[in-house]
């Protein structure tokens, strides 16, 4: 099949020099894009907020400190003191 796009000329420039670095058409390069926003958009990616997309990622890394959240501005301050030392 054929399609037919209008893009502003910085995009296209960008395209040129994507598949100049490839090897490869800016055909297949725009094909390539095309098939990630199709694959993103079925499998619910473009639909999902940013914080969704991280969730997994939130609480894994830890600090030790088991009263951070209640105490972190004396924690803050005493990490900057400690720094200047």
């Amino acid at each position: 099949m054929k399609l037919t796009i209008r893009i502003l000329d910085e995009q296209m420039l960008r395209i040129e020099q994507i598949a100049s670095q490839l090897g490869l058409k800016k055909s297949d390069v725009t094909r390539m894009v095309i098939n990630k926003f199709v694959e993103d958009f079925h499998c619910g990616r473009s639909e999902t907020k940013p914080y969704k997309r991280i969730i997994h990622l939130l609480g894994v890394a830890e600090s030790g400190i088991t009263d951070l959240g209640q105490r972190h501005r004396e924690h803050l301050i005493r990490k900057i003191k400690n720094r200047d030392r």
